[in-house]
């Protein structure tokens, strides 16, 4: 499968109280790795919009396998798992440095049709067709 990675390094407002990084700031790094991944495979948000298509997050999952720390340098990787009737893109955080996990995750995203507002449940013919050709 195609994977894509960012990375991050940990600020101070990213933290919680007790200075390790909130949990709702996991849902920001993963947006930007899955970002970077539709970008690698040309189908981001402005093309998916132009395509007549929108790709609503309907499942999200995060586990929390160590705390990620101020100053830390982290690599988030987005790999695309599922295309042919949904997006299912798993998610690993790493230590940049020695590459020991600290989260993992994974969110399901499903093709709605823009102008009529009705999920499909299968990806759109066009999009399969291109998967494919990158495969």
């Amino acid at each position: 499968m195609i994977s894509a990675s960012v990375t991050e390094i940990v600020q101070f407002y990213h933290l919680d109280p007790m200075n390790v990084v909130w949990h709702g700031n996991y849902v920001q790094f993963f947006e930007n790795a899955r970002c970077a991944l539709l970008d690698k495979i040309d189908y981001n948000y402005p093309q998916m919009d132009e395509s007549g298509f929108v790709w609503p997050i309907v499942d999200m999952r995060v586990k929390y396998v160590a705390p990620c720390r101020f100053g830390q340098e982290i690599t988030i990787t987005a790999t695309l798992r599922e295309y042919e009737n949904r997006l299912k893109i798993d998610y690993l955080v790493t230590d940049a440095k020695t590459g020991q996990k600290l989260t993992k995750g994974f969110t399901i995203q499903v093709a709605v049709e823009k102008a009529r507002g009705e999920m499909l449940y299968r990806s759109p013919d066009f999009f399969i067709e291109k998967m494919e050709a990158l495969l």
